[in-house]
């Protein structure tokens, strides 16, 4: 090999060697800093329930306030129950069937009572007082967008939607779409991570076809000289965002550069 080439391809290493590490060090440093505020999008799906006090306009009025869980941001079924139904043999009452009226997103919590604003699902009927609310105790489905990256560094963080999803699961809360699925609509330019933020038309559209409750958007950003992890959970029923949470980075020796969990530190 001519010693141009050589040089070449060892100064080509060199950069691999000085670059890599600074890469998965931010990816992981974006992780752990998504662990310091995964509770509070955590809390935010918890299970829920409550009736409709009052309605007026496209406003309700919630028996849920702060001494019940209810939070800025949370989203709700609205329901009218119907008819019993019965055990075919004992004739117990096995429940309620159910009528969707639409969707309540929670704006103001007082301490008793809460507002939210009311979508309507379509051709049902208006809610009325002592209609039933709930976050369901199912999972919810979310995906996780692409990290948005403002500072325009060159760092390669695809795996931190992969390392965000490992968290919402383990709360046994939310059932995440394959990052690898969402990544790859957003690589072939059929839709743009600005979107999700910008475009409510666009966030519902995508949605629907992956059958979601929300998005989740990651967005690296600084201010002053501090590096941020922005997340912003969005609706995928009307496209707005409903709950964020911002955090500086957490530092560079609290991640020990540990890539996965199941992989050795960096210092075995």
């Amino acid at each position: 090999m001519p010693r141009r080439a050589v040089l070449t391809l060892l100064a080509a290493l060199a950069l691999l060697i000085v670059v890599t590490p600074a890469a998965a060090g931010m990816a992981d440093r974006l992780a752990a800093t998504f662990e310091l505020m995964a509770d509070d999008f955590i809390r935010v799906a918890q299970p829920i329930e409550g009736v409709v006090a009052a309605y007026e306009g496209n406003v309700l009025y919630l028996d849920l306030g702060e001494d019940s869980g209810a939070q800025v941001g949370q989203e709700l079924i609205v329901f009218r129950k119907g008819d019993a139904f019965y055990h075919p043999i004992t004739q117990r009452v096995l429940g309620h069937y159910e009528d969707q009226l639409g969707h309540a997103q929670i704006r103001r919590v007082a301490a008793h009572l809460s507002e939210a604003a009311f979508i309507q699902k379509e051709s049902a009927p208006a809610p009325r007082a002592g209609d039933g609310i709930r976050i369901t105790r199912a999972r919810i489905r979310v995906a996780i967008t692409p990290v948005l990256d403002l500072t325009h560094s060159d760092t390669d963080v695809r795996r931190v939607p992969y390392l965000m999803a490992n968290v919402l699961e383990r709360s046994k809360r939310f059932q995440v779409v394959d990052p690898l699925a969402v990544s790859d609509m957003f690589v072939n330019g059929s839709v743009r991570v600005e979107e999700m933020l910008a475009r409510p038309e666009r966030a519902i559209r995508v949605a629907t076809n992956l059958e979601l409750t929300g998005w989740l958007v990651p967005v690296v950003l600084e201010r002053n000289g501090v590096t941020y992890l922005d997340t912003t959970w969005i609706s995928a029923l009307t496209g707005t965002p409903l709950f964020s949470r911002r955090q500086p980075l957490v530092p560079t020796a609290a991640t020990e550069e540990q890539r996965f969990p199941w992989e050795p530190r960096a210092e075995d």
